[in-house]
């Protein structure tokens, strides 16, 4: 879909807000406008200067938040989409202010987020002269959009705009990017704006195939050690009921991905833990032993399976997605499902039998409380020593009662956020997943809390990632947004540290860090901070960060060389976890 025709294939409702002459640049305003928008992150520059302008006009109907980087534009999209459901939108102008998006639309993209974003462009008669700040930003980002347009002409940008939100939100979310050049945006059109329904060719949402509906409920009904693995296609389509009603029918034992946490409630009876490298021991291992796999809207990622060629050989695996190029793709599905999570599944529990696992369920038990004797106990409640990052993310668990908006960086810190968080509700985990973008969460709880005014936003980093956009602090004063920033500083790259420690021989390259005051330079950004690293004082110093009214950052000490058990080693089978 990146090479879109110019002539209309739209499936269109009749024409809203048709207006008099008016400009390109007014035309995307108004558009987005009609889509709904009512937030954009963005940072102007020269090609999109006249866009901007608009900006200034309907500042009552659009709210334009200035990030201090386009990546921390695209990043607070991308929180306040995963927040809201809706469409995130960010503006930047040409050259480096487009390819400055570029992490963000490929973590996007990775994770299916839906996006629309507009950069500027050198005007079309500059296009190709190598021309101040031009840059081939469809080129560029063709290979990690959902689709990519540029506008040359003013009249072509309603349609643009419709399709690329249309594109954007349906069947598997998604980035796109349209880039307008700067006589386009200058240029006059008879405003007529119609949202997008449909495109030749481009089928989002694979019909439902009623006998692989079937064979798949017969296939749950016979099995004795069913095993559902959930993941982010259940929160994209809202499906979350749906899963509870089968896990509790059927009597399945769920466990998450990564990004499909909080699709259940932690205390869940049948809420088993998280799969993957640093997930829980009972699911990885448990794995090897179903006989029955339900994967829902994940896709098979290396960090959940390990070594393939011993991954779940002894399972019939039913594979629920809505993206046919995932079936098959890392492991072979017996009943391949293309449809909607929601819909598969709804089809799907008119034709389920109830049923009873518990001796099945007993397994998870026992081997769950086997990871918490080794591991989570000491990781969670320890009395000597220093700050361990595990205590930190369990006490602001217990103080949040597991209804915070989540959002972490990536690193240890982002594991021990997946293991010790208690979500209670779905919508509640924000993290950059499949491209593990260091620097995406403090753009992202912004965004977040922005789409989420009335839940509270706890943003957990550590001290590499937070000083790769920590310039965005700046953002969270200047718009009044209070978010709460928990810095585990460890004063390395931990989770790289681990590996040249279990895997290196422990040789050090370029992970210790010299780090700043966190608290000191937060404080100069103008936001309330503390800094702790005694055991005695946190509990009380996370009570007060959570009580703040306003943005509040805490620094917490931990312990320097901590390493993050279970594991999975690289290569390894997911029935070869380590526990220490």
């Amino acid at each position: 879909m990146n090479n879109m025709e110019k002539e209309s294939t739209l499936t269109t409702m009749p024409a809203i807000n048709d207006g008099a002459r008016i400009s390109g640049s007014e035309a995307v305003i108004r558009a987005l406008i009609n889509e709904g928008v009512d937030t954009v992150f963005g940072y102007p520059g020269g090609a999109i200067m006249p866009i901007y302008d608009e900006v200034f006009k309907f500042d009552e109907q659009i709210s334009h938040v200035l990030t201090r980087h386009e990546q921390g534009a695209v990043h607070a999209a991308q929180g306040y989409s995963r927040a809201s459901g809706k469409v995130g939108v960010c503006f930047a102008t040409s050259g480096p202010g487009a390819t400055n998006l570029v992490t963000g639309i490929a973590d996007a993209q990775v994770d299916s987020t839906p996006l629309v974003c507009i950069t500027g462009q050198v005007p079309s008669g500059l296009l190709g002269s190598s021309a101040f700040q031009e840059i081939d930003i469809i080129g560029i980002s063709m290979p990690i959009t959902k689709w990519n347009f540029q506008v040359t002409r003013a009249e072509e940008i309603p349609e643009a705009i419709a399709r690329a939100f249309y594109v954007a939100r349906s069947g598997r979310p998604g980035p796109v990017l349209i880039d307008i050049t700067k006589d386009a945006q200058f240029g006059l059109l008879d405003f007529h704006y119609a949202p997008c329904q449909g495109i030749r060719s481009y089928k989002p949402v694979p019909d439902l195939d009623e006998f692989r509906v079937a064979e798949a409920a017969s296939l749950i009904n016979a099995a004795q050690q069913p095993l559902i693995l959930a993941g982010h296609g259940i929160l994209l389509s809202g499906a979350e009921k749906e899963l509870l009603e089968l896990a509790e029918k059927a009597d399945i034992p769920v466990a998450c991905t990564l990004l499909g946490l909080s699709v259940m409630p932690d205390d869940h009876p049948n809420y088993v833990g998280m799969l993957g490298m640093h997930g829980n021991y009972a699911p990885n291992k448990l794995t090897n032993e179903c006989d029955v796999l339900i994967a829902i809207g994940m896709r098979f990622d290396d960090r959940v399976t390990g070594d393939l060629s011993q991954y779940a050989r002894q399972a019939k695996v039913i594979h629920i997605e809505i993206d046919p190029s995932e079936i098959d793709k890392n492991v072979k599905a017996d009943i391949p499902v293309l449809g909607d999570a929601r819909e598969v599944l709804q089809a799907l529990n008119e034709k389920i039998k109830p049923a009873a696992h518990a001796e099945w369920r007993a397994r998870f038990r026992e081997l769950e409380q086997v990871e918490f004797d080794k591991i989570i106990y000491h990781d969670t409640t320890p009395t000597e020593g220093q700050i361990k990052m595990g205590e930190v993310i369990n006490l602001v668990s217990q103080q949040t009662k597991g209804e915070a908006v989540i959002v972490s960086d990536v690193g240890q810190h982002q594991m021990m956020t997946a293991r010790y968080y208690k979500f209670n509700r779905p919508d509640s985990h924000i993290t950059s997943g499949g491209l593990g973008t260091m620097g995406f969460a403090l753009p992202a709880a912004f965004g977040a809390k922005l789409a989420s005014p009335n839940r509270q936003v706890v943003a957990v980093v550590g001290d590499g990632g937070v000083q790769m956009t920590i310039q965005e602090l700046a953002t969270m004063v200047q718009y009044h947004v209070p978010v709460k920033i928990i810095v585990l500083n460890n004063n390395f790259l931990g989770m790289v540290r681990q590996w040249q420690q279990l895997f290196f021989e422990k040789r050090y390259a370029s992970t210790e860090m010299v780090n700043p005051a966190f608290a000191e330079v937060a404080k100069g950004f103008g936001l309330e901070s503390k800094r702790i690293a005694e055991r005695a004082g946190l509990a009380r110093a996370i009570a007060d960060m959570l009580a703040w009214e306003g943005p509040y950052l805490l620094e917490v000490a931990v312990e320097k060389e901590e390493n993050i058990f279970p594991m999975i080693p690289s290569g390894a089978a997911v029935t070869d976890m380590r526990l220490e």
